[in-house]
């Protein structure tokens, strides 16, 4: 059973999905919060690229998220499917971290000293299950890669705590029912596709399976992505009669990707976040 992470008097939400280079139109949202010096907020919990953009944003970094989707996300030595069929990693997270650590560090003190917690979503590799790991000055750059690290593409898992994680959006693709379980009743959920979408069950169960035939339980838990992801979709669009919930999504128009590498597309998406980020 996870610890109880928060005290029961937290009232308001951020809620961050990732979705990799989607992440440009939460990138967006999270800089125009920046612009408008918005932080409402009494704790956030961030998803893959969504826990990166939460980091900077706490940071009060504008454009670092911009920069490495743009930018960094978009060089060959990190994209490379190629590498992958000859037994590297398709996505390079050792490279990336390594770069954007050197290059353009999140400044993890600023972060730590403000008053806003953030809880980066991790998938437990032995169990499957998600953990909720709050953010430090110590953990913060392993603690984001691990919940970055996309099964099979990456092909390590990061440990915390000597735990092997992964990516958190296996386990929960938007922690939105474990914001509410935690005493948020005002939530703001940033979403990286359009509001409306289900995700559908994995065709190919029998290839992902051969892929994790050592990590049965992850194996179970990438099966059951689809039903979760829903399950929080379910639970945004008829919340509790005592929670409100503010969903920020891309329009329709939104042309981004996973692996979208496309300069047009990504700096139309950043924009859409910049417009739709709903500041009143």
């Amino acid at each position: 059973m996870e610890k109880k992470l928060i005290q029961e008097t937290i009232q308001s939400a951020l809620v961050v999905e990732g979705g990799a280079m989607r992440g440009i139109f939460a990138a967006g949202v999270l800089d125009s919060f920046i612009d408008n010096n918005y932080r409402p907020f009494d704790f956030c919990i961030g998803v893959s690229a969504g826990s990166t953009n939460l980091a900077a944003w706490l940071a009060n970094q504008r454009g670092r998220s911009y920069k490495v989707i743009t930018d960094y996300s978009c060089r060959p030595e990190f994209i490379n499917f190629p590498r992958f069929l000859k037994g590297g990693h398709w996505l390079d997270l050792d490279w990336l971290w390594d770069i954007t650590i050197d290059e353009i560090r999140i400044d993890a003190e600023t972060m730590a000293s403000q008053p806003i917690p953030l809880y980066v979503v991790t998938t437990r590799v032995d169990t499957g299950r998600a953990a909720y790991i709050k953010a430090t000055p110590d953990n913060l750059n392993e603690l984001l890669k691990a919940s970055c690290s996309v099964p099979v593409a990456y092909r390590h898992f990061p440990r915390i705590n000597n735990e092997p994680m992964t990516d958190g959006g296996v386990a929960d693709s938007i922690p939105v029912i474990k914001a509410y379980e935690l005493g948020a009743r005002n939530i703001t959920v940033v979403l990286s596709r359009p509001f409306g979408y289900r995700k559908t069950p994995i065709r190919n169960k029998w290839l992902v399976r051969k892929l994790l035939s050592d990590f049965p339980a992850l194996y179970k838990a990438m099966i059951k992505r689809a039903e979760s992801y829903n399950d929080a979709i379910d639970f945004i669009e008829n919340p509790p009669k005592d929670c409100k919930i503010t969903v920020i999504a891309p329009p329709e128009s939104f042309s981004v990707g996973r692996i979208t590498t496309d300069p047009g597309k990504l700096n139309a998406g950043y924009q859409l976040g910049m417009e739709a980020s709903n500041i009143q």
